[in-house]
């Protein structure tokens, strides 16, 4: 990729992109039609072998076909499947080196990534297929019929498979866990919404056009609460099976932690496992280093207990500020 050039085009700044590596950038001289080495993006990591991203087309039960992308881990055998499901849900996933995809190969895991129906860069058409389609609708179906698909290619063990994801990936993990309880061993939910409306009642007034925006796309749960309670996971905690973990930030301004808090009260109430996570001075998402640590570990311990990876032994960073509300 182009990064910059000069107004006479004479140099240029290109990238070189990849799936398994940090990017590298070069000097391209069009005078001269030399290339020379500038700098390497992260240079450590060139003292690594990662996993190669892999781009596949996965036909949805409609025919619509969806683009993903596939990180196996390092094994021709099939192996747990962590479906990482991406926010928004108008936003998409890309090709690339992508951490955690990296992080779940080295434990054992293949991770798969699927622009379903409703995300971005696919043009106006695809976009707009998403609309009033969450939960029980084709955006939903979408991961599944992903699921699916690697299960069928000999990709993933059906056996073991986790969804993965954060705010409306964290939605999609509660969907998938009450809506399609036998697919999922295990799943996690990343300060992701439990009840559409009250998570719409949240948004500040200075966010209402977003909100008119949201009410759009998702279905009108202001005045239709049979829809509501329709798509909103808070309302088939007793469909859930698998084990959950939950992890929230106590200052999420997009996500209340109400949010989390209510369907992990509920799951106890119920005798469902639930391991919820709360870090009091995180927001939509967890920002500070020692705090993502702290839950990535306890998230490898949680997919190795469930999934059978691997994981390293687990120690409480300094600046921890994980508290437990299920047991006070």
């Amino acid at each position: 990729f182009i990064a910059s050039r000069t107004r006479d085009e004479k140099l240029w700044v290109a990238g070189y992109r990849r799936s398994d590596g940090p990017t590298e950038y070069f000097l391209y001289d069009q005078t001269k039609k030399t290339t020379s080495p500038l700098f390497v993006s992260n240079p450590k990591l060139l003292d690594y072998e990662f996993a190669p991203m892999e781009d596949v087309v996965i036909k949805a039960r409609d025919g619509l076909e969806l683009v993903g992308y596939l990180t196996r881990a390092r094994t021709n055998a099939k192996t747990p499947l962590i479906l990482m499901v991406h926010g928004g849900p108008w936003a998409r996933d890309y090709w690339g080196f992508n951490s955690k995809a990296q992080w779940f190969a080295n434990r054992g895991y293949a991770t798969l990534q699927v622009n379903f129906r409703g995300s971005t860069g696919y043009g106006k058409t695809f976009l707009h297929k998403g609309d009033k389609q969450w939960g029980v609708g084709d955006m939903q179906h979408d991961l599944t019929d992903a699921v699916k698909w690697a299960i069928d290619e000999g990709i993933a063990d059906k056996d073991n498979i986790c969804i993965y994801g954060g705010s409306y990936g964290g939605y999609a993990c509660l969907a998938g866990l009450t809506f399609t309880p036998d697919l999922y061993k295990c799943g996690v939910d990343i300060v992701g919404p439990s009840n559409i409306k009250t998570l719409l009642d949240s948004i500040p007034p200075y966010w209402g056009p977003l909100r008119s925006g949201m009410l759009l796309k998702i279905g009108d749960v202001d005045s239709d609460e049979e829809f509501n309670r329709k798509i909103s996971p808070l309302y088939h905690v007793e469909n859930i099976k698998s084990p959950l973990l939950i992890g929230h930030g106590a200052n999420d301004p997009r996500v209340k932690q109400a949010e989390a808090d209510q369907i992990a009260s509920s799951m106890k109430e119920k005798g469902i496992p639930v391991e919820y996570i709360l870090y009091s001075d995180e927001g939509h998402g967890f920002a500070r280093p020692d705090n993502r640590i702290d839950f990535n570990g306890r998230t490898e311990l949680f997919l190795a207990k469930h999934l059978g990876g691997r994981a390293e032994e687990f120690l409480k960073p300094d600046g921890s500020t994980a508290s437990f509300p299920l047991e006070k």
